[in-house]
């Protein structure tokens, strides 16, 4: 048999068919909008927006950041048309002593120290004994001490946080922003006696003086540099001193890096920002920065009825030309001592500043002012209170003889 040869298959490539162009697709064309439709949007766009801004232009006092704060703070308390919330009582007379500690009602009396939320709730009810009760804050804390006496209360977050009663005879307490304490007490052998705290109220300074009175002392608000007022004798007359510490130095033995003297005028209150000092007397107002550079105003000729230094870079001072009378000039002062004036023709029971706002209440109405002296806001209808207490958000507390309530602009 022959053998037969097996063939292999053979194999022919196949060629790729080429593709079919796919048949191209025509683009639906968008829908268009009217022309007069397109004009209306326009139109409505450009309306809104110059209503916007003519409401910028006509609220641009009320509309602001404060108004969004005080909507926040406030909006769970029940208000009035007005503004103002119902009012609560507090357990004490119109003699106490008032302040604002973070947004609540603080009330010293020689018995007790309390504090009240916008809605009367009582967070601190601490039993005290004190003589002359006296409150400075520093917005989110409040040191409270007895004129005179040994004891010294530090309250904040709704609570007494630190107390002692083995100071000697103290003349003033104040608290710089850090929450650091400056006391003033007198001391035996000397004429006065200043001891800085730290905030933990540890001291971490002490000056000592025997040559001249204390009257106050204040630490600045960034803590680097110590104030102390004295009072002494010049060319037979008593003029007020004013000493700067520098709180870098170590050492025990510390010595004035400056010192001037700021005329004949007893110091009333006096306040300690990062770069100078305000120092508000029976005479004038003076500002003097750290390089001895000062500024000011006079009023030597006028009555200081009424004064504070509780506005964010400006002071308030209420004169009139007779201790009596209803006739005053409202003064406004910046930190460059220039003023503002504004002339009132009522009796004026109560002044605060607080932020950039200034309150003055009369005997029917309540105005709270800008620190350029604009009205910000007015309340009618105040009969009964007698005291006002401003936040720096522009809202207020009114006290009456028993009762306080707070209103929300």
């Amino acid at each position: 048999m022959e053998e037969q040869k097996q063939q292999k298959p053979k194999i022919h490539p196949i060629k790729p068919q080429p593709k079919q162009a796919e048949p191209e697709q025509t683009p639906t064309p968008k829908a268009k909008l009217p022309r007069f439709l397109i004009r209306v949007i326009a139109t409505l766009v450009v309306l809104a927006v110059a209503l916007c801004l003519v409401a910028v232009v006509a609220f641009r006092d009320s509309l602001n950041m404060d108004s969004v704060k005080r909507w926040f703070t406030y909006r769970t308390l029940i208000r009035s048309d007005s503004g103002r919330a119902e009012s609560f009582p507090y357990d004490g007379d119109l003699t106490d002593t008032f302040a604002v500690l973070d947004g609540d009602l603080l009330v010293c009396s020689r018995n007790a120290i309390s504090l009240y939320s916008g809605s009367g709730t009582q967070y601190i009810n601490e039993s005290v004994g004190m003589e002359n009760p006296v409150v400075n804050t520093n917005g989110s804390l409040a040191v409270v001490y007895d004129a005179g006496g040994a004891s010294l209360y530090i309250l904040g977050q709704r609570a007494l946080v630190w107390s002692t009663n083995e100071l000697e005879s103290i003349l003033s307490a104040r608290l710089n922003k850090n929450g650091q304490l400056t006391v003033v007490t007198q001391s035996s052998g000397y004429r006065g006696a200043v001891t800085v705290y730290d905030a933990a109220y540890s001291p971490i300074m002490s000056v000592n003086l025997g040559s001249a009175f204390i009257m106050d002392a204040a630490l600045s608000d960034d803590g680097h540099t110590l104030a102390i007022l004295t009072v002494g004798q010049s060319g037979g007359s008593f003029v007020t001193n004013l000493e700067l510490y520098d709180m870098s130095y170590s050492s025990g033995e510390y010595a004035p890096d400056f010192s001037c003297q700021l005329g004949g005028g007893v110091v009333l209150e006096a306040r300690h920002t990062n770069t100078a000092l305000w120092a508000l007397g029976d005479r004038g107002l003076t500002i003097t920065d750290h390089e001895g550079l000062s500024s000011g105003v006079s009023w030597a000729d006028k009555h200081l009825r009424r004064y504070t230094l509780s506005g964010d870079g400006f002071a308030a001072a209420l004169l009139g030309k007779y201790r009596a009378g209803s006739q005053s000039e409202l003064w406004v002062v910046n930190g460059e001592g220039h003023r503002r004036t504004l002339e009132l023709n009522e009796q004026v029971l109560s002044i605060s500043a607080a932020g950039r706002y200034l309150a003055v209440l009369t005997g029917d109405r309540l105005d709270i002012y800008t620190d350029e002296l604009e009205l910000y806001n007015t309340l009618n209808g105040t009969q009964g209170a007698r005291n006002v207490l401003l936040m720096p958000d522009g809202s207020a507390i009114l006290i009456s003889a028993d009762s306080a309530g707070f209103y929300i602009p």
